[in-house]
């Protein structure tokens, strides 16, 4: 296993559970728009906004998943190439945490979703 630190370790289980429960959050309140509202001209462009919120956190969990698979697998230790791509993409999968789970508050908020 290439090692990494302990540090690094800790942020990449920490942002996937983030992006995990980012991924449950938009489901949900897709689901609780659908199921209160309807598919309307209204709820249409927030349930494809919810959805695209789902999909781009759902993206980012997979990839940040596969490529610490990958690290983890490379012996003896991870090229820096690699690092640096885990790096770009640990910023990514925080970028995109913040930026859905802000999509997804606004249309709660929008439609007083819980």
């Amino acid at each position: 296993m290439a090692k990494l630190p302990d540090e690094t370790i800790t942020t990449i289980f920490t942002l996937q559970r983030q992006l995990a429960e980012g991924i449950e959050v938009a489901a949900a309140a897709e689901w609780a728009l659908a199921e209160q509202y309807g598919e309307t001209e209204a709820t249409i462009p927030e349930l494809e906004e919810l959805q695209n919120a789902r999909e781009r956190l759902i993206s980012r969990y997979s990839g940040l998943y596969k490529l610490f698979l990958r690290i983890l697998e490379m012996q003896p230790t991870a090229p820096t190439a690699m690092l640096n791509i885990l790096a770009q993409t640990i910023e990514q999968g925080q970028a995109v945490r913040d930026a859905a789970g802000a999509s997804v508050e606004e249309v709660k908020r929008s439609w007083n979703l819980p």
